[in-house]
């Protein structure tokens, strides 16, 4: 593919010797409407260097240059000088490495096979996969896919919340008022109803607290029976998981949780202690961070169990060792944000320089229209219901609207799951959002299923055609606005996929395939395709084959399928 902006960093460094092709590349904007160009070049910093005025500045290179067969026209306005590329060189060179590379596009080898461990969705086991969860799981599971297509060779790593005290409490609920087949029939909403009895019973008993941390002390000392009633808590939670994981489509290469790190802890506090890093507090152990803007750290308890945040950095060291990663990314909530910072600023302090390579990529918070979500107190709402009940509401939208629609099920569950995804991809991940059963069910305006649909109405026509679609055409037929729009926005695929992952933002991605879902549909209504004039069809056909194919790369790596037909 032609770089246009290369294009302009050379010419501008033939035609003026004093400012560098790099420093032209920097400088370079794009400007807020196509009128005033597709590049535009500021010259206020060149002022310095020729002793005039920036709008001079901007004539005299324009002079320079003259006529270029790279850019239709080169023209000042102001202090800017503007570029307007030639448009049929434009559209050749993008369609062409669109047709070339198909579903490829946009994929580079940036990664050059590093590993790049992504951790994501981390659910606590025994306790319900809400809809809480949704926003790790499907904006790190969207960061790998990235990562993967841009040539990084990427580990997903699922750290179950699968030690801590709660496990103590709830052995300490099941041993009271448990039954192993009542749990094993439905185990998370069983599992559920014992640690809410917990709490609502430790308010008359507190003693019950003290129990609970006995059993994890046992659990920690390896005692059979702790250990067994952990296995199969661990077991029947992660069955129920995996059934969401399943809807989703997401598969993981570890599922490596807090409970794989419990022999790994005494050498993280030996190596603190060499470093003499740890510090004596009242029984406890911590490490002082009050230096660095943070509070201290608890590493170790009075009765010596440790906490999450020593299981983290044992983790970090076993990753570390394990994959060699170049970044070792965690898709963690936003009110995680300190102790990430804490346990980085760790890990650092015991003289590990990778530290630097462990990236905290935080979210912001779901919320129920009734309230914040509580596990303790029952108010939460199951992942798998919202799933379930995307795909019955599409099951009835096709029946109303396309009966005899071939594979209705499978497709049910691409429009429906593929809607929930796609809208919690939409919006920046940091924001925090309120959960709304009428907004996540809604298919109308910039969701899901309009760029789904777009997909499969480019394929309907494909289908329609009937004919080889190859790259051999006419491009000054494509001339026109609606179609330029259309091949700026598969041009700017490429960097936009480079900025997602940069940013770790999803939602980079998802506005984009909107973006050219709608400038595409308004050239399909302006400009018909299955014309009588052959060239005229073969070059329109050619640009809805490349959106069709840009449009699912765009959707696959947000996690979401692309039917064939809908």
């Amino acid at each position: 593919m032609i770089d246009f902006k290369e294009k302009i960093g050379e010419i501008i460094n033939q035609n003026v010797e004093q400012i560098s092709k790099e420093e032209v590349l920097e400088l370079l904007e794009i400007p807020p409407s196509y009128d005033m160009g597709d590049y535009a070049m500021p010259c206020f910093k060149m002022a310095k260097i020729f002793r005039k005025s920036p709008n001079l500045i901007a004539e005299d290179i324009v002079n320079m240059i003259g006529e270029n067969k790279y850019f239709e026209k080169i023209e000042n306005k102001g202090a800017y000088v503007n570029f307007f590329v030639n448009k049929e060189l434009f559209s050749e060179t993008v369609l062409k490495e669109v047709y070339e590379k198909e579903n490829k596009y946009g994929a580079t080898n940036v990664g050059k096979n590093r590993n790049v461990i992504v951790e994501f969705s981390s659910p606590n086991i025994a306790k319900p996969f809400h809809i809480g969860h949704i926003r790790s799981t499907v904006i790190g599971h969207s960061i790998y896919k990235i990562y993967d297509f841009l040539g990084f060779n990427t580990i997903a790593i699922n750290h179950l919340g699968d030690y801590g005290t709660q496990f103590g409490k709830l052995i300490v609920a099941y041993k009271a008022w448990g039954d192993r087949k009542v749990i094993e029939s439905n185990p998370i909403p069983e599992l559920l109803k014992l640690y809410i009895k917990f709490h609502e019973e430790v308010e008359k008993k507190p003693e019950l607290d003290d129990k609970a941390r006995e059993w994890f002390l046992k659990l920690e000392g390896e005692d059979p029976e702790a250990k067994e009633l952990w296995q199969w808590i661990r077991d029947v939670s992660l069955k129920e998981f995996n059934r969401v994981y399943e809807m989703l489509n997401i598969k993981f290469d570890s599922l490596a949780g807090e409970s794989f790190y419990s022999d790994k802890m005494p050498r993280v506090i030996d190596i603190m202690n060499e470093k003499g890093i740890l510090e004596d507090s009242q029984g406890a152990r911590i490490v002082d961070l009050e230096s660095y803007g943070m509070p201290p750290a608890l590493v170790q308890k009075r009765d010596g169990s440790t906490l999450y945040i020593t299981r983290d950095v044992a983790a970090a060291l076993y990753r570390k060792e394990t994959y060699d990663f170049y970044k070792n990314i965690y898709v963690v909530g936003s009110q995680q944000i300190l102790h990430f910072q804490q346990w980085m600023k760790m890990v650092e302090l015991m003289g590990f320089d990778w530290a630097k390579d462990c990236v905290h990529v935080p979210f912001g918070m779901v919320s129920l229209e009734e309230g914040t979500m509580s596990t303790r107190k029952g108010r939460v709402v199951f992942l798998e219901d919202v799933l379930n009940k995307a795909v019955d509401k599409t099951r009835e939208i096709i029946e109303q609207k396309n009966p005899n629609l071939e594979n209705k099920e499978e497709v049910a569950k691409q429009i429906g799951i593929g809607a929930i995804v796609f809208q919690e991809l939409s919006n920046s991940r940091i924001k925090d959002y309120t959960f709304s059963w009428d907004k996540t069910l809604a298919f109308e305006g910039e969701t899901g299923p309009y760029v789904q649909y777009t997909h499969a109405r480019a394929n309907s026509i494909l289908k329609k055609a009937n004919v080889d679609v190859t790259d051999d055409i006419d491009y000054s037929l494509l001339l026109n606005e609606e179609a330029v729009n259309v091949v700026r926005l598969l041009h700017d695929f490429k960097q936009v996929v480079i900025d997602a992952m940069e940013k770790y933002e999803p939602a980079i991605i998802t506005r984009h395939i909107v973006d050219i879902a709608q400038a595409f549909n308004r050239f399909y209504h302006d400009c018909p395709i299955l014309v009588d004039d052959e060239n005229v069809k073969k070059a329109r056909l050619l640009l809805v084959k490349s959106t069709r194919d840009v449009l699912k790369t765009g959707l696959s790596l947000i996690s979401v399928e692309a039917p064939e037909k809908m």
